[in-house]
């Protein structure tokens, strides 16, 4: 896990965890200043299936969960953005 610098805003997105995963996991990251965030998830064909958050969030770490009970097994990608901040990561629904 490491600081990216977009703009003047440090972000740290961390690796979900469990992962593979059923049929929650937490996506954490922390922010070094206040920042609109969203942070969704989508199928490997690009549709969104989940937004998760789209707010504007204070300064720090938060942590949030994903119920993924409602959609089938397989591989999923979470995006965050923050600011002009953005970062991709997989993660891997086993039920």
């Amino acid at each position: 896990m490491s600081c990216v610098i977009a703009g003047r805003i440090c972000v740290t997105i961390e690796q979900n965890y469990p992962n593979p995963f059923n049929p929650s996991t937490q996506i954490r990251f922390s922010l070094s200043k206040p920042s609109h965030v969203k942070l969704a998830v989508y199928d490997m064909l690009g549709r969104e299936v989940a937004r998760l958050a789209d707010e504007e969030m204070d300064a720090g770490y938060h942590s949030v969960t994903w119920n993924a009970r409602n959609v089938s097994s397989g591989v999923y990608i979470y995006k965050l953005s923050a600011g002009s901040f953005v970062q991709v990561k997989r993660m891997i629904l086993m039920k």
